[in-house]
């Protein structure tokens, strides 16, 4: 059974029902779908897929969360001006696997490979992204003049066991190409409010085409148990203006994670939602918040 015939969750009356179109009334899905190909890079030694849009200064790299992609920062960068470089980290998307192990040094090493293919200043991290930016900046505390990290999820400390098991839980359900499980999971990140609407409905079958056409790499399991930097006051050096984004309520990216980063870096303004679920819930101010910081 393909993505595109998966109904999710199961109507009240037991059979499938036509996907209604999206009203004006319903919020906007997360996901933004490519309107140009993506390219692949030799980038350190490995396969880094890329798409680019925007032209001229300042050129911002968007880095994606632990099983995302270029699809899942597009909405970051919509009102960002300049060149925007959106990527797919090793093991996502039609991204190369290297030999494992792997670690967040290698992730780092993706990160900046794609920044000074392009010439990037300024860099944009979700999660997993905002770990490997993190990690980055210790080895390299000038590299970028403005940075943004949405949802830190771990700093000097691995992730929560919750936060593991869950990831864990993916990467086997996609390997296992069991889509109802994978379903479930992504479910999680929907708000209950509109998790059963036609925009909801849409993002998971979009996500599911991804995951399954393009599978994870095992390998990413081997983050699970690492912390992004051995020691927090190693960002005291950073030089670059920084953003940091958190939220109340999800405890895959605890508020504290955020919390913490901003403290731990020199000139950092925090902004801390009060309810999870950004893109669903806060898109409109998130995307707002984030081009008032990188184009000023």
């Amino acid at each position: 059974m393909g993505a595109r015939d998966f109904r999710w969750p199961p109507p009240p009356g037991g059979a499938p029902e036509r996907f209604a179109p999206r009203s004006r009334a319903e919020p906007g899905r997360p996901l933004r779908p490519f309107t140009v190909p993506t390219e692949l890079l030799g980038i350190n030694g490995t396969t880094l897929e890329c798409l680019t849009a925007g032209t001229g200064d300042p050129v911002t790299v968007f880095a994606h969360g632990f099983a995302g992609g270029i699809a899942d920062t597009r909405p970051y960068g919509s009102a960002v001006t300049g060149t925007k470089v959106f990527f797919q980290f090793r093991g996502h998307g039609r991204s190369g696997a290297p030999a494992r192990p792997w670690s967040y040094a290698d992730f780092a090493d993706d990160l900046r490979g794609v920044a000074d293919r392009f010439g990037a200043r300024r860099a944009l991290g979700v999660s997993l992204g905002a770990a490997a930016l993190t990690r980055l900046l210790t080895g390299t505390p000038d590299r970028f003049d403005r940075v943004v990290f949405v949802l830190p999820a771990v700093l000097d400390e691995p992730r929560s066991a919750h936060a593991a098991d869950r990831a864990r839980a993916l990467l086997a359900a996609v390997n296992e190409r069991d889509q109802a499980t994978t379903t479930d999971l992504l479910a999680q990140d929907i708000p209950t409010s509109v998790r059963d609407s036609p925009a909801a409905w849409q993002y998971l079958r979009d996500r599911l085409d991804q995951l399954f056409r393009d599978g994870l790499a095992p390998a990413l399991d081997d983050l699970l148990t690492q912390p992004a930097v051995a020691d927090r006051t190693a960002l005291a050096g950073v030089t670059a203006r920084a953003l940091v984004i958190g939220c109340v309520g999800d405890r895959t990216h605890p508020a504290r994670v955020a919390e913490a980063l901003a403290a731990a870096l020199p000139d950092a303004e925090l902004h801390i939602y009060p309810r999870p679920a950004l893109l669903w819930s806060q898109r409109a101010d998130l995307r707002q918040r984030v081009a008032g910081f990188l184009n000023d």
